[in-house]
């Protein structure tokens, strides 16, 4: 008997060896990066990539000034202003005081501190999360950070992203070093294919309107399954940047052959013999089979529909076609949220959304200001005419992204439709520039966020995927593109 408990000890230690030896995509970047662990406290973790904007990092380069540090790795930082920018008369000096001290003290900043900056009239200038793929500086296996809750979106690499905080930038700065806890890990299955038209964006607010703005707090999450294998780069972009609004640390994506082609060829993407020796070492990356996850949840792709939100944070997302919910239908703990969110949109609990009257429409941020938005976009109101009532800000993600639809031609399909192309920025993602939604105006969006005031004081948020804005725009309205 003694034997048989021995030998199903010894069995039990095995299995428990393989179990453990057994690792996530996650678990294989993070361990790679620990410098130091602090017993059950947290991990001083190497940053491969840093990324900076004018908006966050002000404090940090003053930090460094006050204790007399340069930039440790000055190599490994890269600025771009955003936030601020106009997307018109970018030759010219920026208009608003504010903004203009912020971008000139990033340029300042980097001047100092001898960093690479892409500023205004640059070519490689545009939003940090749109310029860093497209540039090749996003590579599998990274850690990256930035002073923005969406750095999230660069772990469709393969990467672990997260958005970081002043004191950590400079912290970053100063070491090349952040200290972290280590967050707990995700798996989120989309099983199944996406029905034709639905977008990203629609499988990514489906998933936050079904565990809610704080479902996946504490988790780092990786998305799994045939339907995000189907995606594209761009798509996997759109749903890893959305990872924070569900609660997540960061989300990311195995690498595999869709990311090699996107990755190939771009300018700081490694060349020659370094390709090669960087391939060998992304393709040991993704998740070994058996691996266990804290949690697991997976979903049917094919039960998602197009998607717009109703109230004021991005979890009150649904159908287009299906109704907002009742109160009754609301947890009680969330209903006075509910109930203010109503008051604030102009809505009533039960109602259709389909059909209700819209005066703006923006394209454009660091979730949906893409190539493959534009086409989509372009695809759909190409023969057709905007609504007369309807503006619309059409704003690049970077030049490079401008560039590419002036090549593609779908710049004169705009036109035709009646739209305007604008120059890249942030835009009207938030007030920080001179892109806001007036008080009361309903603005359908593709950026990610519809909290009260995000678009401008008082401003009305309905997110949604570049098709549905492209509905939106052409009918005055919120239709399903479907029915057009």
């Amino acid at each position: 008997m003694k034997d048989i408990k021995q030998l199903r000890s010894k069995k039990q230690q095995i299995i428990n060896y393989i179990i453990m030896t057994k690792r996530t995509l996650f678990d294989k970047i993070w361990d790679a990066h620990v410098v130091t662990a602090v017993p059950n406290g947290p991990t001083q973790l190497y940053i491969d990539r840093h990324y900076c904007h004018e908006v966050t990092s002000p404090q940090a380069f003053d930090g460094l000034r006050k204790r007399g540090l340069k930039v440790f790795r000055p190599e490994k930082t890269t600025l771009s202003p955003d936030h601020n920018i106009p997307t018109l008369l970018q030759n010219q000096p920026i208009k608003d005081l504010i903004s203009k001290h912020q971008v000139d003290t990033l340029t300042r900043n980097a001047n100092e501190f001898g960093l690479t900056m892409y500023g205004l009239g640059h070519s490689k200038n545009g939003i940090i999360h749109v310029i860093g793929p497209e540039n090749g500086l996003t590579l599998p296996g990274m850690t990256i950070v930035c002073g923005d809750s969406h750095t999230s979106t660069h772990g469709a690499f393969g990467s672990i992203a997260f958005g970081i905080g002043t004191s950590e930038v400079e912290m970053v700065l100063a070491s090349q070093c952040i200290l972290q806890p280590r967050p707990k890990t995700m798996r989120i299955t989309f099983n199944g294919k996406l029905k034709s038209g639905v977008t990203a964006k629609d499988l990514a607010l489906y998933m936050i309107s079904q565990l809610t703005t704080g479902g996946a707090t504490g988790y780092f999450v990786e998305y799994a399954g045939e339907a995000i294998r189907a995606l594209s780069m761009e798509e996997r972009m759109t749903v890893c940047n959305l990872s924070i609004e569900m609660g997540a640390r960061g989300g990311m994506i195995a690498p595999d052959e869709t990311t090699y082609d996107y990755i190939i060829g771009r300018e700081f993407a490694p060349k020659d013999e370094a390709w090669d020796n960087a391939l060998a070492y992304w393709k040991t990356l993704p998740t070994d089979e058996g691996a266990v996850f804290d949690r697991e949840i997976t979903f049917d792709a094919s039960a998602i529909e197009p998607m717009i939100t109703y109230g004021t944070n991005p979890g009150m997302g649904i159908p287009i076609h299906s109704s907002i919910p009742k109160l009754e239908d609301i947890d009680p703990a969330g209903r006075i949220s509910f109930e203010k969110a109503m008051t604030y949109m102009g809505f009533t609990p039960g109602e259709k959304i389909e059909g209700k009257s819209i005066d703006y429409v923006f394209l454009g941020s660091c979730t949906n200001g893409r190539i493959e938005d534009f086409r989509v976009f372009a695809s759909f109101v190409k023969g057709r005419k905007k609504a007369e009532h309807v503006i619309a800000w059409l704003v690049p993600g970077s030049w490079a992204v401008e560039k590419q639809i002036r090549a593609e031609g779908l710049d004169k399909i705009l036109e035709e439709a009646g739209f305007a192309l604008r120059q890249p920025g942030c835009s009207a993602c938030l007030a920080m520039n001179d892109d806001k939604v007036p008080a009361g105006k309903y603005a359908v969006s593709t950026s990610n966020r519809n909290f009260e005031g995000r678009q401008g004081p008082g401003a009305r948020t309905l997110l949604s995927g570049p098709l549905v804005a492209a509905a939106a725009a052409i009918t005055g309205k919120i239709t399903d593109p479907k029915n057009i």
